[in-house]
C-alpha cells in the first residue's frame, strides 16, 4: 500500500518529468534574482540559552493527515504576526495538491515582513531548486528520505551555487551522515515519520546528541508547547520549525512569543 510520502513524491516526480523549460534560462534567472536575506545566519545568531530558542514559523493551510488547519489564512497577515511575535524565519508550504499551499503564499508572506523564508516543498529536481530561488525563497528544503545520495549532493551544490541556504531534513543517523557528506550546515530532524505521519519525540532527542555543534540544528514537527521547546533546547537544538500549533492557536503572535518564553 502506498504511503503518504510515496503518493506525494510520485506526484512531484511526475510533474518534474513533464517539465521541459530550458534549464539554462532558469539558471540565469536564479542567478540574477535579488539577494537573499540569510536564513542560516538568522538562526545562527540566536543564543537559545539567553534569547530563547529560534522559531521558524510556518504558513500552513492543511496537511494530508489532518485536512484543513487554517484553509482561509491570509499569508501576509500571519507572516506579520509571526514576525511581531519574535520568529527568526518563516517556512511557507508551496505544495498545492497535498498541503493547499502556493508560490503566491510564499511571495505574500515574504513581502509582509523582513524575515528570511524557507520554501517548504518536496524538491525532486534541479528545476525545483532554481524555482525556489526565482520565486523569492531564501532557503530550500531537501528531504534526505526522498532523495538518493547523488540527488542530495547535486541539489545541495546547485542551491548553494545560486545563493540559497539549504535545510537538509533527516530522520536518523544514516540520513544525518548523508547530510554531512554533502556539506550541510543546516540540518532539520523531523519528529514526524513521513511514512506514517506519526510524531516520535524521542527521535529528535536522540538525534540532537549526534549533530555536530558547528551545524545549526532544527527540530521539526510535533512542537506544541514551551516545555517541548525547552526539552529541545536542552537536547542541543538551535531552532524549532512549528506549523500546526501556530496556525491553529488563534493568536499566532502570542503563540510564537510563548514558545520562546517571552510571554
Amino acid at each position: 500500500m502506498a504511503t503518504y510520502l510515496d503518493r506525494i513524491l510520485d506526484a512531484h516526480r511526475a510533474t518534474a518529468a513533464r517539465d521541459e523549460r530550458p534549464f539554462s534560462e532558469l539558471y540565469e534567472a536564479a542567478c540574477s534574482s535579488p539577494a537573499t536575506r540569510g536564513f542560516g545566519d538568522s538562526l545562527a545568531t540566536v543564543d537559545p540559552a539567553s534569547d530563547g530558542i529560534a522559531v521558524i514559523s510556518e504558513v500552513k493551510r492543511r496537511s494530508p493527515s489532518k485536512g484543513d488547519l487554517f484553509a482561509g489564512l491570509d499569508p501576509a497577515t500571519v507572516a506579520h504576526q509571526y514576525s511581531t511575535g519574535g520568529a527568526s524565519c518563516l517556512s511557507v508550504l508551496t505544495d498545492e495538491e497535498f498541503f493547499g499551499g502556493s508560490v503566491s503564499d510564499l511571495q505574500a508572506a515574504r513581502g509582509a515582513c523582513t524575515l528570511p523564508v524557507l520554501r517548504k516543498d518536496f524538491t525532486v529536481a534541479e528545476r525545483d531548486v532554481l524555482d525556489a530561488r526565482i520565486m523569492g525563497a531564501d532557503c530550500v528544503l531537501l528531504i534526505a528520505a526522498a532523495l538518493d545520495r547523488r540527488e542530495l549532493a547535486n541539489f545541495h551544490a546547485l542551491a548553494v551555487e545560486v545563493g540559497l541556504d539549504v535545510l537538509v531534513e533527516v530522520h536518523d543517523e544514516a540520513e544525518l551522515e548523508m547530510a554531512l557528506e554533502v556539506g550541510a550546515t543546516l540540518v532539520g530532524v523531523n519528529q514526524r515519520d513521513l511514512v506514517t505521519f506519526n510524531v516520535d519525540h524521542e527521535r529528535a532527542l536522540r538525534m540532537g546528541a549526534v549533530i555536530p555543534r558547528d551545524v545549526v540544528s532544527v527540530a521539526e514537527s510535533g512542537v506544541r508547547s514551551r516545555s517541548d521547546a525547552l526539552a529541545l533546547t536542552e537536547a542541543g537544538y538551535r531552532a524549532v520549525l512549528v506549523g500546526e500549533t501556530l496556525v491553529t492557536s488563534g493568536d499566532p503572535e502570542q503563540a510564537v512569543a510563548s514558545l520562546r518564553g517571552h510571554r
